[in-house]
């Protein structure tokens, strides 16, 4: 990743608090400069897409998406779903932040294509930790390929 890149993620995820504390983590650890909140799965798709409201939006696809299960309007799996199923945007990192610990959620997960699923702890420090590592590691150390 050169230093100078704009560096994109899409945060998919209904909770404020969460929100708020994942975007802190990865501006505070320097692994983002452009980090864009969404609320649901629909926003997600209409944004990964260009449709509805960001329809105008500048084409560039997110190096990462961090992707929360449990969403009104469309799923998690659902927007998971779309998005390996996509080749347009098959290749985008998805990790799944959810505080569902449900075996048949990891692996249905696993067997659409998640890149990385992830408990969110209850404790506000360690979510901020858990952020910031997940970003670095997808960010800096894993080489994705070009989208």
């Amino acid at each position: 990743m050169n230093e100078f890149e704009q560096v994109k993620i899409l945060l998919v995820e209904d909770s404020p608090l969460d929100a708020e504390l994942t975007i802190r983590a990865l501006k505070d650890g320097k692994l983002a400069n452009a980090v864009e909140w969404v609320k649901d799965g629909q926003q997600a798709l209409d944004y990964l897409f260009q449709e509805g409201a960001y329809a105008e939006r500048n084409g560039k696809l997110p190096q990462l998406v961090l992707l929360d299960l449990k969403m009104p309007r469309i799923s998690g799996i659902e927007v998971l779903k779309i998005i390996k199923g996509d080749p347009r945007t098959r290749k985008i990192p998805v990790v799944i932040m959810t505080s569902s610990r449900e075996e048949r959620d990891v692996a249905e997960s696993y067997d659409l294509g998640v890149n990385s699923y992830v408990v969110k702890p209850v404790d506000f420090t360690a979510l901020t930790n858990l952020a910031r590592q997940a970003g670095y590691y997808w960010l800096a150390i894993n080489q994705a390929p070009e989208l």
